[in-house]
């Protein structure tokens, strides 16, 4: 499915690729639709209506993954409001060995998150994930987000990577077809991003559900550029 004797970097998504996408999806479509009824006092199913409009106006845009952004559309505090359903916030199960693995390997990998840096540093306390990782990246850090060729450009710059020999993953198909467009070689597509919800049918790229089943490719492999 991949070459990974020709993958020398590893640029990797966090929230439904690395960690558990329940947590992001509860607290977006659950938790503070319940918050902002209650201060709204209005109906939970009008609080949810409201804030799925709301949601679709900035979709893909770095307002959609700003906390600020929401912070100041709720007037509610979105960063301290995460901390209440923190528990939720979990490395998927398959994750601890696919990193350690591209590690042992001596390839860079390297978290590209569209998600705010308040947000990262929280998941990043919960889950230490950080040590798995040569750097790490939010978007918020370039003005624009992934769906975007700009953040590519930006981003290449700040971090040469050869597009040839690198490989993508993400859990979302309209950042990979971004990441394509920019030129990046391999991509792969997490098909189950939420624990909670069945695996979908990704027939645009190559798709994985379980990342144990690619250790012993990458062990086996390594990048022979």
């Amino acid at each position: 499915m991949l070459d990974w004797s020709n993958i020398s970097t590893v640029l990797l998504d966090m929230d439904g690729t690395i960690l558990d996408l329940y947590f992001d999806n509860h607290f977006w479509l659950e938790h503070l639709p319940k918050r902002y009824s209650e201060s709204e006092n209005i109906s939970l199913s009008e609080a949810k209506k409201y804030m799925a409009a709301q949601y679709q106006e900035v979709y893909g845009t770095i307002g959609w993954y700003c906390l600020d952004y929401w912070a100041e559309q709720t007037q509610l505090p979105i960063a301290m409001l995460k901390r209440e359903v923190q528990h939720l916030i979990r490395l998927r199960d398959d994750a601890e060995q696919f990193l350690l693995t591209l590690k042992a390997t001596g390839r860079r990998v390297i978290l590209v998150t569209n998600a705010h840096p308040d947000s990262l540093s929280l998941k990043v306390e919960r889950t230490q994930l950080d040590k798995y990782f040569d750097k790490l990246y939010s978007t918020h850090e370039f003005g624009v987000t992934k769906e975007s060729q700009e953040l590519w450009q930006k981003l290449k710059k700040t971090e040469p990577f050869d597009l040839s020999s690198t490989l993508f993953v993400d859990d979302n198909i309209d950042i990979l077809d971004s990441a394509k467009e920019f030129g990046i070689q391999h991509l792969l597509a997490v098909a189950n991003p939420d624990s909670q919800q069945p695996a979908r049918e990704i027939t645009q790229y190559p798709s994985v559900q379980d990342f144990n089943t690619l250790v012993d490719d990458i062990s086996n492999n390594p990048y022979s550029g």
